[in-house]
């Protein structure tokens, strides 16, 4: 058995050159990431909206005097 087993630094190939930007970690699929996280967010803050509105428009009613 190999000492090395689960170093498999070298196979497959040589590695693509990474850009500045890529190296820490700011490359193309980050921003993909970035923007459908943002897409997420946004598609949850409307649904905070519209049910937070829902409870205000409900709220008054339940509370409302009856008259009778």
């Amino acid at each position: 058995m190999a000492k090395s087993r689960n170093n498999l630094l070298g196979v497959g190939g040589q590695r693509k050159k990474l850009s500045r930007a890529e190296q820490q970690g700011a490359g193309p699929a980050r921003n993909d990431d970035r923007k459908a996280a943002e897409d997420k967010k946004q598609e949850l803050v409307r649904k905070m909206r519209e049910r937070a509105a829902a409870a205000a428009e409900a709220a008054p009613a339940q509370d409302a005097p009856a008259d009778s």
